[in-house]
């Protein structure tokens, strides 16, 4: 009597897939019936005797390095449990499966509080997360920062008057005033809890920071907590 075997296998014994790693792919994207039902768990074990199809639809497996955007809620240290199918934003346009391979090796690129809310930026691509955090001159980063109390002009003044904090000084940044206690902020560098330091030497309180947008990539219609694949063609 034949043993089970994995269904990865079968489906290339079959000739329905050229690879494990195309069967693997296929398994976790919903392809794959036995017996009629789909089977979406990796490492499934399947009889010679079940009825293996494979079907499959518009979703594609994504490149080999994955870029996502991110929106972070406040507070959130470690995003990497937010990464999960269900938080995949319904209006990303890629095309892109998740799979299990796209948790693998990501790094943050480009420096958030764990404090602030707004977009992130995660990786496999190592020179992009270089480019963002170490040359990140290059792209703007905008932000929305709450304030304790009110903001008026004598406090606008100070904060654009900033020029140098302790740790060396400041390149050029914009800060104007979208309300009462809220206002634009506008970085070309990474420094850790630089807008709070920013707000301090202004003697402001933040309530609240979210970050919009890196160079020509915005936040856009990410929900709090939903993420998006960065697709061919999109640049910072």
């Amino acid at each position: 009597m034949q043993e089970n075997m994995r269904l990865s296998r079968r489906l290339t014994e079959l000739g329905l897939v050229a690879s494990r790693r195309e069967a693997d792919e296929c398994i976790e994207m919903g392809f794959v019936f036995v017996d009629g039902e789909p089977v979406q768990a990796l490492g499934s074990r399947v009889g010679p005797e079940q009825a293996v199809t494979l079907v499959r639809t518009k979703i594609q497996p994504p490149p080999s390095r994955i870029t996502l955007l991110l929106n972070k809620p406040a507070g959130v240290a470690n995003p990497l449990p937010l990464l999960l199918a269900s938080n995949h934003c319904s209006k990303d346009r890629s095309g892109w499966a998740w799979l299990a391979r796209c948790s693998n090796h990501l790094q943050e690129a480009g420096w958030l509080d764990a404090d602030a809310s707004g977009l992130m930026v995660l990786t496999q691509d190592d020179s992009l997360a270089q480019r963002l955090t170490r040359d990140a001159r290059d792209y703007e980063q905008e932000y929305l920062v709450w304030v304790d109390g009110g903001l008026d002009e004598a406090a606008l003044l100070r904060l654009n008057a900033v020029r140098e904090l302790e740790d060396g000084p400041l390149l050029p940044f914009k800060a104007s005033r979208q309300g009462g206690r809220q206002l634009r902020l506008v970085l070309r560098e990474n420094r850790e809890y630089l807008v709070h330091r920013l707000m301090d030497e202004a003697g402001l309180k933040v309530q609240a920071v979210k970050r919009l947008r890196i160079g020509r990539i915005a936040l856009g219609a990410l929900e709090e907590g939903q993420w998006r694949f960065l697709m061919m063609g999109e640049r910072f």
